[in-house]
């Protein structure tokens, strides 16, 4: 509570010292928007019109494989999620014990288990997911 207190205190003398500093200057939010308003930006020289539209062809290229990244990205982690759901979900395997990467349409499982029949479920939950090529096992059974 005292916390509390204390942040909104240090809050109000603030404001009231950004107050202060705009009565204090001359200046306030209304009349720098006013100032900044005035006269429309205009340009010197002439545009060239065919390296604008390779300038912006580049960008929309740029544009599109970042995209494409990003949807490549977010369909892996989409995949890890489900993955890792089902593992969390199942009362044979621990969930926690396993690491799943993915790349693309195929999955990694690593890390180590208590038994052979609990790789197993892991290994046949990753490949039961829809979106999945193939498995990658390198799940290790303890000994």
């Amino acid at each position: 509570m005292k916390l509390l207190r204390a942040l909104l205190i240090v809050l109000l003398l603030i404001v009231v010292g950004m107050f202060v500093s705009g009565w204090w200057t001359g200046t306030s939010i209304r009349t720098a928007v006013s100032h900044a308003s005035g006269k429309p930006a205009a340009t010197s020289g002439t545009i060239d019109m065919e390296r604008a539209r390779e300038r912006g062809a580049e960008v929309g290229e740029k544009a599109a494989r970042a995209t494409a990244a990003v949807r490549d990205t977010v369909a892996e982690a989409a995949l890890t999620s489900k993955i890792k759901a089902k593992m969390a979900l199942d009362d044979y395997v621990r969930a926690r014990s396993i690491d799943v990467s993915t790349s693309g349409s195929t999955v990694k499982l690593s890390g180590t288990v208590h038994s052979t029949a609990e790789r197993d479920r892991a290994v046949k939950l990753a490949r039961e997911t829809a979106g999945v090529t193939s498995v990658i096992d390198h799940v290790d059974v303890e000994r």
